[in-house]
């Protein structure tokens, strides 16, 4: 899915205010730190609370697979002035169940109202539209975290309606939004900017 290009742990993306960089061994201990919050954890299908040390060990090892093989890209997000600690995970993965690859993501509460998310999973979608070359991305909120909702608006996903989706570290199907960003509109937002930046 993802070219050459990404597939080298030199590779990085940088914001006005982050780094985007592959997640290192060193990360598991701001992964333990902020992903152990229950405000985040809760808020998404794949981290248990309270989370496991070996489980985190698994995650940057698979992530890390996942970003050589191309299969997927992982980014741990870091605030430029701190480039080595992380602050949170922004991700783009297959998702057998889903048409296109899902857009992923959380946050460690002390970041959260400064619109860091919005940056960084708006580089991750610039990303897998011009390296990768996607057709489409899809990403879900729950219906009850307005804030996440917020970010995938800001990015340019569009609602496609209401659904249910499997949370498997909350041990149940939970009720989502549903989001969409085709190409073509990533396109029409991508030439936009580029003309605001001209002016």
């Amino acid at each position: 899915m993802f070219p050459d290009l990404t597939r080298d742990d030199v590779f990085r993306i940088e914001t006005r205010r982050l780094w985007l960089r592959w997640p290192r061994a060193k990360d598991a201990g701001a992964i333990h730190t902020l992903a152990s919050a229950r405000a985040v954890a809760e808020m998404t299908a794949r981290i248990p609370h309270p989370i496991d040390r070996h489980g985190i060990d698994d995650f940057l090892v698979a992530a890390r697979r996942g970003n050589a093989e191309g299969s997927g890209l992982a980014m741990a997000i870091s605030l430029r002035s701190d480039p080595a600690r992380l602050v949170g995970i922004v991700g783009i993965q297959r998702d057998e169940d889903a048409l296109a690859p899902r857009l992923g993501y959380w946050l460690g509460v002390p970041h959260w109202g400064r619109g860091l998310m919005t940056e960084a999973a708006g580089a991750m979608v610039d990303a897998y539209f011009a390296y990768a070359q996607g057709a489409g991305l899809v990403a879900s909120a729950r219906t009850d975290n307005p804030a996440s909702r917020r970010v995938l608006e800001r990015c340019g996903f569009t609602r496609q309606g209401e659904g249910v989706q499997a949370f498997p570290a909350r041990g149940r199907d939970l009720a989502v939004d549903l989001f969409r960003l085709q190409r073509a509109e990533w396109e029409r937002r991508e030439r936009g900017r580029v003309v605001e930046r001209e002016r």
